[in-house]
Order: C-alpha cells, then structure tokens, then sequence
C-alpha cells in the first residue's frame, strides 16, 4: 500500500514531533504492509514559490538517516490555499514527488464555488489538485465533490475517518460507495492513523478492488506522474441505524 499524505516529518508542524516518534509510526505502517509514504508538511499558497523551508529540509535530512527497513518516503506538501496558487508553482517545488499532482486543502467552512475557483487556478497553472479530506468542509456532499472532480481534481478521502459514525463518517463513505474517491490515505499526525483500517472495511463490503485502485495503483500512478485510474461505486448498503435516523429527521 502506498499513503500519500502523512505528517511524519518531524519537527516542522502538528504532526510528528521527533526523528524517533516518526521512525515509530513508518515501521507500524511497514508492518501493514505499506511501502512509501508522502511526508506532506503544511505549507501556506503564499510561501510556496520559496519551495522547502530550511526546517523541512533539515527534517527530511534527519528522518531519511534513520529511515526503517522496506519503506520509501516521499516529498510533498499538503497546501492550504490561502490565496490564488502563483502560476510559477507549475515549476513543481512542493507537488508530489516531483510529478503534475499537488496536494490541497481549505479552511474547514469554505463555501463550494470557492473551493472549484481555486482548484480551477491550479489546473490553469498546469497542475493536477488533490483535494485532502473533503468529507471535513461543511460544503461537502455527493453532489460538490462531483462537480469537484469533473472540474480535473483528484479526490483523497482520510482512511480512519470511514469508519467513524455519523457526520464526517457518513460523508466519507458516501464519496468511496458512489466511486468518487480516488485515493486513500491516512493523514497520520504521528499517531496511530493507517490507510489499513479502510482496507479492512473495503475488504468487509466486498471492496478488495476498490482497495486496490484507492490505496496502491492509484497512488502509484501519482508517484510515477502518470494518469490515475476510475474506481467503481461500491455495491454496499448503508446502516439500517442510518436510514432509520434519516426517517426520523436526525440528519
């Protein structure tokens, strides 16, 4: 398996806060049976064109020499678009191992046309958005994550959050069974996050394919900079519990 967002750099935001904390989490994700991982550290739109700050070059440095067996880390950033992307970013400083793909996030309560404007900006620039964690904004449905992805974007669901109840939960897996998710990943903050939980409850809902586009082939495609692949709707059906709340108007 192969996780595309991580923030097991150490030392450069809220995530991992230590080389040995780190080196802890990337041997619990080769014991799951994932092979690289994207260090994905916040980085502001308006401080992208300076590519990697010292501090994360330094941590990379640090992390890399005391890198577990039978795992390969990446770079990358995790962008919060604070402000329109700089055409000049198409150089490719902070995307993903190098390649077109360019990892994005918004403020939680941003309104749906905001989030197509800006991902439009980046595709202008040359590049392909990852949109992380969609099932997090408040305007996320079915329906704007769709329009999302038509406009070029690429759509990363956290794994963990598929298992949680009602709300993000819901909304998570809402995306992956209508085959809107195109990438899994753990968002792992130097925890215990691993994209192995959804591939257990993929594997529970008869989603052994699905768990194979989301969590290694397409993210191999990323790495390698080549187009991703189309995941099927999941044939699944939702919580008798849930259906029942939404009869019952608690939703």
């Amino acid at each position: 398996m192969i996780d595309l967002h991580s923030h097991v750099l150490p030392g450069v935001d809220d995530g991992s806060r230590t080389v040995e904390q780190s080196v802890r989490v990337l041997r619990a994700f080769a014991a799951k049976g994932i092979t690289d991982v994207a260090c994905t550290p916040h980085l502001l739109a308006s401080n992208v064109l300076r590519g990697w700050p010292d501090a994360y070059e330094a941590a990379w440095t640090a992390l890399w020499a005391q890198l577990p067996a039978g795992i390969r880390i990446h770079r990358g950033a995790e962008v919060m678009l604070d402000r329109p992307i700089p055409a000049a970013v198409a150089e490719r400083k902070v995307t993903l191992a190098g390649s077109r793909y360019l990892l994005v996030e918004f403020n939680r309560m941003v309104p749906a046309e905001i989030v197509a404007r800006a991902l439009t900006e980046v595709i202008k620039a040359g590049l392909v958005p990852i949109l992380a964690h969609p099932e997090r904004y408040s305007s996320c449905s079915v329906e704007t994550v769709r329009a999302w992805r038509e406009l070029g974007s690429v759509i990363q669901i956290d794994a963990t959050t598929m298992t949680l109840p009602r709300s993000r939960g819901d909304r998570a897996r809402d995306l992956v069974i209508a085959g809107l998710a195109d990438i899994l990943a753990a968002d792992n903050h130097g925890d215990d996050r691993n994209v192995a939980t959804a591939r257990d409850w993929l594997a529970a809902h008869n989603g052994e394919e699905q768990a194979e586009l989301l969590l290694n082939t397409n993210p191999r495609a990323i790495l390698d900079d080549v187009s991703i692949y189309e995941v099927d709707p999941l044939q699944t059906r939702k919580s008798i519990w849930r259906s029942m709340r939404r009869i019952l108007g608690s939703e």
